[in-house]
């Protein structure tokens, strides 16, 4: 039996009429979780009939709501259940395909995937599903269109037992991540979504809530790589081949991969030594850049390197610093009272080093992919 579960807080403009459509298709018992509502949400449940009416109170999350919802669902019975939100964003029309994909196959989580590219999409929603689709695979090595939609439908039993990190809007990339590191398949529905009306009333705090969900994908992508995927690369060999896969993106142009390579270069030796990667991961996906490509050209600045970088960086700021500059003959001349005392010929020059590598690296790089491209579109052919 599958049963509809909605988490609920606030949103009593639109919780009636998102309520209405979803009993007119629903599969099974529609329970409806109140986390702690403070408008007139209690009052407009009590007058719903045919309902599962939780409440839980005070609010703790829509994490806590939708498990409390889940629990529920398990003692009367159900095995599946489908997760909408009450903000009137998603069609309840969708709900029969989600059925269908869970009675196909049941042992599937099932994504509904929204058009995140339409034009009453808000940027910061699209940026954010697309940043999250990113980490989701760095941590599991799926790719999925849509981590961040609240349309899906949940198999239950291998959620019990789990121990969960959040209670809040994380819960739902926390629990994708666990379920695809049990080995849980994933199947993607195309569901509708709007976001242009008045009523829709969101929670997500963009600077809390992004926070939060931030600490967790660094402690989501910690276990990855101390756990799940060592695991899967002495069990299965699966790390090499999505790694490759990432690289090598054969749709992706030589022109692309290029400057995916030349940000690399410039973030690696652009002096916020410790940073790089944390900055520049993001930044490679909002411009839709190699990440694979771009980590691999930042690690120009591993120890070894480092010493190169240093004296590259000081000849660089020379210019800039006059009759003051420092200039070491060789390697052998860096010594760290010489950083400290030039550090501001450093910096310029770094920086003046790192814009010129970056862009320099493109031309070049951009034939060679360039040239092996052709060849794989050859055996292909």
């Amino acid at each position: 039996m599958i049963a509809v579960v909605m988490a609920t807080y606030n949103n009593a403009g639109t919780l009636a009429a998102v309520i209405a459509g979803v009993k007119r298709v629903a599969p099974g018992p529609v329970i409806v979780v109140d986390d702690g509502s403070t408008d007139s949400t209690a009052e407009i449940l009590r007058g719903i009939q045919g309902i599962e009416n939780l409440r839980v109170e005070p609010n703790k999350g829509k994490g806590h709501a939708l498990r409390t919802g889940f629990a529920h669902a398990r003692a009367i019975g159900c095995s599946h259940a489908i997760t909408i939100d009450s903000d009137g964003q998603h069609d309840a029309d969708d709900i029969p395909a989600i059925a269908a994909a869970i009675n196909k196959q049941p042992e599937s989580m099932v994504m509904g995937v929204r058009n995140m590219d339409q034009a009453s999409v808000p940027g910061r929603s699209s940026f954010g599903n697309r940043f999250s689709n990113f980490w989701f695979k760095v941590e599991t090595g799926l790719t999925l269109r849509d981590t961040q939609t609240g349309f899906r439908g949940w198999p239950l039993i291998p959620l019990e037992g789990m121990r969960w990190l959040t209670d809040r809007f994380g819960f739902e990339v926390e629990a994708i991540v666990k379920l695809a590191w049990r080995g849980t398949p994933f199947e993607q529905v195309p569901v509708r979504v709007r976001y242009d009306f008045p009523e829709r009333v969101s929670h997500f705090k963009p600077f809390l809530d992004f926070s939060r969900i931030s600490v967790l994908n660094a402690w989501l992508v910690t276990c990855a790589l101390a756990w799940y995927w060592p695991k899967r690369l002495i069990l299965q060999g699966g790390l090499w081949r999505a790694i490759k896969a990432e690289a090598v993106h054969p749709e992706e142009s030589s022109m692309r991969k290029a400057c995916a390579i030349g940000f690399g270069f410039f973030m690696g030796i652009v002096p916020i030594w410790g940073l790089q990667l944390l900055i520049g991961i993001p930044l490679a996906y909002l411009f839709r850049l190699n990440r694979v490509l771009f980590v691999a050209a930042a690690n120009i600045s591993i120890p070894p390197m480092i010493p190169v970088i240093l004296y590259a960086s000081y000849r660089m700021g020379a210019p800039f610093a006059g009759a003051d500059a420092y200039l070491p003959a060789s390697l052998d001349d860096l010594s760290l009272a010489g950083i400290h005392d030039h550090i501001v010929q450093y910096i310029v020059g770094a920086v003046a080093l790192a814009v010129c590598m970056g862009p320099s690296a493109s031309p070049s790089l951009s034939r060679c992919c360039g040239s092996s491209g052709s060849g794989e579109r050859g055996r292909h052919g």
